[in-house]
């Protein structure tokens, strides 16, 4: 039985704190809410503009003549007037944001390069006809340890013919941090998908399933075991989530 979409779980889902299955929930939710993703992407954007402003601050060392050298007890003090310091900066942040509009450019940005760089991989072999990709699906078996080998760990390759799609192939290619591989499928009136996976950065969240869209691909990424994954294609926002599910519950 489905949980009711509440106000914590959209705040959650914001911040990347849900677990897949709940996020898969939340975005199936917001398909047919999109004042609410609205208001989502206005998060994250005003979360980035914070970051952005303060985080530097945060990083630098305490000069050693503000190290405080008195009795515990003022110490504790001392650390009261500075979390009231950095509530009233919040309440201040919070207060220039509001009402701002999320531009695509700070909501990109928030989102990473994995949807990113697996849209212009989508854009740039998909229309390809005579050699759309490396390896051929007759060759699965080969293609698969080849670019576990690659990768350095074990590959699962989906199988998608339930949802009327059959592999094309894949293929290796160079990512930001390493390689990458690409898995294209095609459905009978040739529409093409591509599973983009990527190994996962030390600094990624596990358990992450996001939406993005990337100059009119539809992309659903997220991060798991050792990999992160974007499902990309051109089939609508709604069928891509249900093929994304049918992709997440393979891996």
């Amino acid at each position: 039985m489905k949980r009711h979409i509440s106000e914590a779980d959209l705040h959650a889902y914001a911040d990347n704190q849900l677990d897949v299955a709940r996020s898969i929930q939340v975005e199936a939710w917001l398909v047919s809410h999109p004042e609410e993703q609205k208001r989502i992407e206005q998060w994250r954007a005003h979360s980035t503009k914070f970051h952005r402003a303060y985080d530097a601050v945060l990083d630098c060392p305490v000069p050693t003549n503000l190290v405080p050298s008195e009795p515990i007890a003022h110490r504790f003090q001392f650390r009261r007037l500075a979390f009231l310091v950095w509530l009233i900066v919040g309440c201040f942040a919070g207060y220039v944001f509001r009402g701002t509009e999320a531009s695509p450019d700070s909501v990109t940005l928030a989102q990473g390069s994995l949807p990113r760089m697996a849209a212009v991989a989508h854009a740039v072999y998909t229309p390809e006809v005579r050699h759309p990709v490396e390896v051929p699906a007759e060759q699965e078996a080969h293609l698969i340890a080849w670019l576990s080998k690659r990768l350095g760990s074990t590959l699962t390759l989906p199988e998608l013919t339930s949802a009327g799609y059959a592999l094309v192939g894949g293929r290796l290619l160079p990512g930001t941090k390493g390689s990458v591989a690409q898995f294209m499928y095609e459905d009978n009136q040739h529409q093409r998908l591509t599973l983009y996976i990527q190994p996962k950065l030390p600094t990624a969240q596990a358990a992450a399933f996001r939406y993005a869209q990337e100059e009119g691909i539809d992309v659903f990424y997220w991060v798991e075991g050792d990999f992160g994954y974007a499902l990309s294609g051109n089939v609508g926002r709604e069928n891509m989530l249900r093929l994304a599910t049918l992709v997440y519950k393979q891996l």
